[in-house]
């Protein structure tokens, strides 16, 4: 019996063990996955900044663009600090590249319609978001969440 406990305890410690070295792998692979994601993202930004200085203008799809880099940037930065995903963010996202097809748009026709449905329903959505996070509160806090 004294050899089963033992063998026991042996297997519990060679489980913790194998659990730690599988969590830093992962928190390993998610930290650089961040950093990849955040320099693809100012990578991008920059070089649609130079793009802007050589036409020697920026039009509002520019800016507009800009911001897109700005809010997925804010989204990755906020994820890498709280370990949450502020979904708000990708809906925020989904409108700016609508506003940029809309301004893009240069044809009267049913798509205005439909870009600027799409444009109000993800703003439907966002209050949404919005609207539950605050009325209904996670039920385990942490001060760093971000919704």
């Amino acid at each position: 019996m004294d050899k089963l406990q033992k063998i026991d305890t042996l297997n519990q410690k060679a489980k913790s063990f194998a659990d730690a070295i599988g969590n830093l792998m992962v928190d390993c692979f998610h930290l650089l996955a961040l950093f990849a994601i955040g320099g693809a993202i100012v990578w991008s930004a920059v070089a649609a900044f130079i793009e802007m200085g050589v036409k020697g203008q920026a039009g509002i799809n520019d800016i507009l663009l800009l911001f897109i880099y700005l809010e997925l940037g804010a989204m990755v930065g906020i994820y890498f600090k709280t370990n949450h995903m502020p979904t708000r963010f990708l809906i925020y996202v989904g409108v700016t590249a609508l506003t940029r097809i809309l301004v893009t748009h240069h044809e009267a026709d049913v798509g205005i319609v439909f870009i600027g449905g799409a444009i109000v329903l993800l703003a439907l959505a966002a209050w949404v978001f919005r609207y539950s996070s605050s009325t209904f509160p996670p039920l385990q806090t942490d001060d760093r969440r971000v919704t």
